[in-house]
């Protein structure tokens, strides 16, 4: 369950995250530890997010938290990269993991089978290209729910 202050400090730190070029990906407040963590995630979309990332949005987050009232007292702030995400999503994703294995599942069969494994070729505005044991796959995009990194082979 989402802490209440979760969504204070999204709404807060969203509008700092895009002056920095920066997405917040994720951000947990936990209560558990003395004193309480808040940790959020950030995603630069631009290349890989790394410690100047990080550093500029904990400067820039601490200095509009102190200036809030959303969390009174004493808290750790961490802010760092969420890591590689298995799921594909945009077209940075696409390009990154081309020759990767993908599991692309769709909304109802295609071919006969409802969940695809292969090698990314591409993704084009119509469809997702995977290759199968060097045979090229086409999945139509307007079928497709989710496209992940995997590490099984292809059938």
């Amino acid at each position: 369950m989402t802490h209440p202050i979760v969504p204070q400090v999204i709404d807060l730190a969203t509008p700092l995250a895009d002056q920095l070029g920066l997405e917040i990906a994720a951000a947990v407040f936990q209560t558990n530890q003395s004193p309480p963590v808040l940790r959020v995630d950030v995603r630069n979309p631009n290349g890989d997010t790394g410690l100047v990332d990080c550093e500029r949005m904990s400067r820039a987050l601490e200095a509009a938290l102190d200036a809030t009232d959303i969390l009174p007292g004493a808290y750790d702030l961490q802010v760092s990269s969420p890591g590689i995400s298995p799921e594909l999503s945009s077209d940075r994703d696409f390009t990154v993991f081309k020759g990767f294995m993908v599991e692309v599942n769709l909304t109802e069969p295609h071919k006969g089978k409802q969940t695809w494994v292969g090698q990314l070729l591409q993704r084009s505005e119509t469809a997702i290209l995977i290759s199968q044991k060097g045979k090229t796959i086409s999945l139509p995009r307007d079928l497709i729910t989710s496209v992940q990194l995997s590490n099984q082979a292809a059938d």
